[in-house]
């Protein structure tokens, strides 16, 4: 591993040795009572009123999308996706067969262009929005919010780089319909593999609860589940292997649901920590274009910048251990798993992110002295690009 890393493990030794006690135990591995007991406690730390545990983020976005499809709230199957996003972010649209239209990322905090976003709202009249809050920064969710009530489209919302950040004193990831997080290895807070679903909407709840585990109802809240119940005249011994949805199995366990409630307790210090090392970058190269942000508290996932010399400055950071990446996925529309589909797909800003967007290393372990040093390494061979 790099010295420089962009992520490092936040599973401390400590908790490792406390899960080793808890398995020694014989306790009950998969989805169980620890599994609600952490979804309960990410629930009041995020402030939504339900929270789903799932093996991944790339599961919470197909989970919300699929529940979203089986509730019959969608008026149409077209969607707007941002541009700059992650390949799991679009896919889950491409698979359920949406038309689906890639909004440009505005110039400062790299979530969608509004101006984009109101153009393709009203040409396309999609049913449902997935944006994606880039590297810990929040999109103008005002603005989002406005035009999704004008043109009535339904906000999803991509979190996974953005846990711990605060927008008017909300936490990020709950302000659509639904939200999705990632509890990958090296993210803000991690479960080896895992993700999460918040909503504050009681039926998208329980569909999601069923679709989780196969599309039975023994998840179910039992007013739901008995309501299905009455629905399809099923008895109670013909529920136990009745399938009401279209599921799949996206349960995580009660294994990593422990490593999670001890991980929970460390969210607003790992937060602080990598806003602080933000504030530290920006400061150090402010003859760069960095991200700009609707929020003072930036619960920062890496920082982005943009460099003419992306590969010189790729190669020369490596020799010094400093690990670097291409700035998330650039323009998903140039991808392959999409120019296949599609064709490719220009977008002005989001091309120059694909082109030139390179972030630099910012884990819960790198101090100042750290980001001073991959600052003055980056800054003797980068050479700045601005859109």
């Amino acid at each position: 591993m790099s010295k420089y890393s962009l992520v490092q493990e936040t599973i401390t030794k400590d908790e490792i040795k406390n899960l080793t006690k808890w398995l020694l135990k014989g306790k009950k591995l998969t989805k169980g009572k620890l599994t609600i007991d952490f979804e309960k406690k990410f629930s009041k730390y995020i402030n939504r009123k339900y929270s789903l545990f799932v093996n991944s983020g790339s599961s919470a976005n197909l989970l919300m999308l699929s529940a979203l499809i089986q509730s019959n709230k969608l008026k149409n199957k077209k969607a707007i996706v941002a541009g700059v996003s992650w390949s799991t972010t679009v896919a889950p649209f491409i698979q359920n067969n949406f038309d689906v239209e890639l909004c440009d990322c505005c110039t400062k905090s790299l979530g969608i262009d509004i101006n984009h976003f109101e153009y393709l709202c009203k040409k396309h009249k999609p049913s449902v929005a997935m944006i994606v809050n880039i590297l810990g920064h929040p999109n103008d969710y005002k603005k989002i919010l406005k035009l999704c009530k004008k043109y009535n489209v339904i906000l999803l919302e991509d979190s996974c780089e953005a846990l711990g950040t605060i927008l008017d004193k909300k936490k990020i990831g709950t302000s659509g319909l639904a939200s999705s997080f990632s509890f990958y290895y090296g993210h803000h807070i991690s479960t080896i593999e895992g993700g999460m679903v918040t909503t504050d909407n009681y039926e998208l709840y329980n569909i999601m609860l069923s679709i989780r585990s196969h599309g039975w109802s023994r998840d179910l809240n039992k007013n739901f589940r008995d309501k299905l119940i009455k629905k399809y005249k099923v008895d109670e011994f013909k529920n136990l292997y009745t399938f009401y949805y279209s599921g799949y199995n996206f349960r995580s366990t009660d294994l990593n649901a422990f490593l999670g409630i001890e991980q929970i307790k460390k969210i607003h210090k790992i937060s602080q920590v990598r806003n602080n090392n933000f504030y530290n970058y920006k400061k150090n190269l402010n003859n760069y274009w960095c991200q700009s942000s609707f929020s003072n508290f930036i619960s920062s996932f890496a920082y982005g910048t943009l460099v003419v010399n992306r590969y010189e400055v790729y190669k020369y950071l490596k020799k010094y251990n400093i690990e670097t990446r291409p700035l998330v996925c650039g323009n998903i529309g140039r991808h392959p798993f999409w120019i296949e589909k599609y064709g490719k797909k220009r977008l002005m800003n989001s091309d120059i992110v694909h082109d030139y967007g390179l972030y630099l290393p910012n884990n819960y372990n790198l101090n100042k002295r750290d980001i001073d040093f991959i600052c003055d390494k980056f800054k003797k061979v980068a050479i700045p690009k601005f859109f």
